[in-house]
């Protein structure tokens, strides 16, 4: 009878976890064979003593071991203890470990909430020149996988025809796409943003250069070097060159973002910022936008193309506006066409709004969302209402803002702010309204 009940334990240490595994194999083949024979019946009263001391031997082996560990574990116990209690730890302390720095960056690029000029060529033709553009050189649309792209020529410059100057504060945004850069690429290659007090394609001499320049490198067989220059009255104020290892961003697709804060001039190559300059823009006035590209090769090596303009201006600050006005409009919160899902550069101005609740118990809001008319009345209505929601739900699970305190709703098209047969109009329309209620 003690056999059976030893046989009918091993069966459930066979159904415990993994940790057993050892103890279980020691058990070999006495357990198995004296279960086989316990079964059948077959055992007869000196194989059942012989067994049970064989089990009792392994048991208590089981047991000495434990009490190993458990000596052990309260050893290394009241060795800690010491040592917390002022003793020296050198001697618990690896040796030769170096010591591992995280550090967090926070991508603080804000698109400007009035946009004044957008191009993705929507309306113009592959192998045309962009009608909203002005170049010394040469150019042509292509389409790349269903987008149309602008393909920079050699030494050229391109300007886009603002309808406006320039003002103190604005983003720009756009995206670049480089091709066939390799080891034979000379290492003067450069992709030139510009920004200049005059929109002519040569220096005036009769008029000082007043402009800051960063250019920007695509070279692929060495770190590519980033130049900052700053021209004031004719003179080089600033001159110096960056080294930052973005090979692998620049040789592909790359989203350009540009803030200007009056002199301030800071650019991130997707979302890692590679220029951050103080006073890089001029004192005067500085009212044109362009881009220069050189020492390229011909054919189909070192391809440059560019698409997707953005220039908005920067507004009063959002936070403010919000709790003194009461409403904010907005429409900085960009969304993938045609979806509700939040592009990444969003998340900049809803943190903005969160921290205005979080820093306000008390303030609740109501978030409408608008569309352009592209689309029938009923699907922007329900995209409109789709956006709004998005919206709260990154306040809700990402910045941890009760849902109570927030309602949406959505208008679609229907409460247009600017005309929908231009790109800017509908900009403007697709935009994001943030109410105090």
């Amino acid at each position: 009878m003690k056999t059976i009940k030893l046989v009918l334990f091993l069966l459930a240490i066979s159904m415990s976890n993994s940790g057993e595994a050892q103890f279980l194999k020691r058990l070999g083949k006495v357990a198995e064979k004296a279960a086989k024979r316990t079964l059948e019946g077959k055992v007869d009263e000196k194989s059942s003593k012989e067994t049970d001391k064989g089990f009792d031997n392994v048991f208590n082996k089981k047991r000495e071991e434990k009490t190993k560990r458990k000596k052990e574990r309260k050893s290394e116990k009241d060795v800690s203890e010491t040592q917390n209690d002022g003793e020296p730890m050198e001697a618990k302390t690896p040796k030769n470990i170096d010591e591992v720095f995280i550090v967090n960056r926070k991508f603080d690029f804000v698109a400007g909430s009035q946009a004044f000029f957008e191009d993705n060529f929507e309306k113009d033709q592959p192998g045309d020149f962009p009608a909203k553009w002005d170049t010394n050189g040469s150019g042509e649309l292509v389409n790349i996988n269903g987008q149309k792209w602008l393909k920079l020529f050699n030494n050229s410059t391109y300007i886009p025809m603002l309808p406006k100057n320039l003002p103190e504060n604005y983003s720009i945004e756009f995206d670049l796409l480089t091709q066939g850069f390799d080891k034979k690429t000379s290492s003067e290659s450069k992709i030139s943003i510009i920004l200049d007090s005059n929109n002519s394609y040569k220096d005036n001499y009769r008029v000082p250069k007043q402009k800051a320049v960063v250019e920007m490198s695509p070279v692929q067989f060495i770190a590519p070097r980033t130049v900052v220059e700053k021209y004031e009255n004719g003179e080089r104020i600033i001159r110096n060159t960056l080294i930052n290892d973005y090979r692998s961003a620049i040789n592909k697709r790359a989203k350009i973002s540009i803030m200007v804060n009056k002199q301030r001039m800071r650019v991130w190559l997707n979302q890692e910022k590679i220029v951050d300059v103080p006073r890089l823009i001029p004192s005067s006035q500085i009212g044109f936008f362009k881009l220069f590209v050189r020492n390229l090769r011909t054919g189909e090596l070192d391809n440059v193309y560019v698409t997707n303009f953005r220039f908005a201006e920067t507004g009063q600050d959002n936070r403010s506006k919000l709790l003194t006005e009461g409403r904010l409009s907005t429409n900085a919160i960009l969304f993938e066409s045609g979806s509700a899902i939040l592009m990444s550069e969003s998340f900049t101005i809803i943190r903005e709004i969160a921290e205005v609740l979080q820093q306000n118990p008390s303030v609740k809001i109501k978030i409408i969302g608008h569309t352009d008319a592209d689309g029938t009345d009923s699907n922007n209505l329900t995209l409109s209402k789709e956006r709004a929601e998005a919206v709260k739900n990154a306040m809700i699970y990402k910045y941890d803002i009760h849902a109570a305190r927030i309602v949406t709703d959505g208008k679609g098209e229907s409460i247009p702010v600017a005309s929908n047969e231009t790109s800017e109009g509908k900009s403007q329309n697709r935009r994001v309204e943030f109410i105090k209620i």
